[in-house]
């Protein structure tokens, strides 16, 4: 054999093996391969998304958290790519963000809404409230709507059904015990409820001054309570990714019973599942 055709033959393996070496790295690759979906959230407490990322790790699908504390951010930030998804609004705030800023998101699955339920230092049950008694609401319009849908579906007044979800006091048409609403800001109603028969407080206030919402209220919030979507929670995605596969696989482990059980744990009930209303 010549020496010419013997440097040919070891060219040739040389070529063979760094070509099969090549196809085992690639194919190691695409078997290891990791997909990674940023979702932006605002503040620290975001427990209930630790099911959703075990759930997801297990198909190659990492969740990234990405923490914003600033809340018109997080809607800009998806529209303009640097994040995948957000979940940290509900209907209402999209909407308005949308409208004022054009923003193409839609939202692809609904999460919770936050409970505002009815707590009382003297009383244990909204029956027990009597005739002239005080209720302290929060005075701001977005909770003080909500608060009034709560006192209504507690029996104790009447709404003009055409204020929808979000009526003001003007619009009470029926208050049978002759009920006096105490109007103050929402982070000071949990310190009135001494002073008064009850007081409608947010989850967040309640958690804050130790209250157990789902074990102290003596009424409890409930999504059916609202005729519309405007107070629900939810995941939104750039409008064109509405349909991506990996995003609504995001959304079906989110709407599980490992992430009601975060919320009726670690949120203490405070935060109510609404996907299955």
């Amino acid at each position: 054999m010549t020496k010419r055709r013997i440097a040919l033959l070891i060219l040739v393996g040389v070529l063979a093996l760094s070509f099969a070496g090549c196809g085992n790295k690639e194919g190691k690759s695409e078997e290891n391969e990791e997909t990674i979906v940023k979702v932006g959230v605002v503040g620290e407490s975001n427990e209930m998304w630790e099911p959703v990322i075990a759930e997801l790790e297990k198909e190659g699908i990492k969740i990234e958290l990405v923490s914003f504390t600033d809340y018109p951010i997080p809607n800009s930030a998806l529209d303009t790519g640097d994040i995948d998804l957000n979940a940290f609004q509900h209907y209402a705030y999209l909407n308005e963000e949308i409208k004022n800023n054009g923003y193409k998101i839609t939202a692809i699955g609904d999460t919770f809404i936050s409970a505002m339920n009815i707590y009382s230092d003297s009383i244990s049950d909204v029956k027990e409230i009597k005739e002239g008694s005080k209720i302290a609401v929060p005075n701001d319009a977005t909770n003080e709507g909500r608060a009034l849908k709560v006192l209504e579906a507690a029996g104790l007044i009447q709404l003009d059904q055409s204020a929808g979800d979000s009526p003001e006091v003007s619009d009470i048409t029926e208050n049978p015990l002759k009920l006096e609403l105490v109007e103050v800001d929402a982070a000071n109603v949990y310190s009135l409820l001494p002073d008064v028969a009850a007081g409608v407080i947010n989850c967040n206030y309640a958690l804050d001054s130790g209250l157990n919402p789902g074990e102290d209220a003596i009424f409890s919030d409930n999504v059916a309570f609202y005729s519309g979507k405007d107070y629900v929670n939810l995941i939104a995605a750039r409008t064109e990714d509405a349909e991506n596969e990996i995003y609504q696989k995001i959304v079906k482990a989110y709407q599980s019973e490992a992430v009601k059980e975060v919320f009726a744990t670690t949120f203490k009930g405070a935060y109510i599942a609404a996907w299955e209303e």
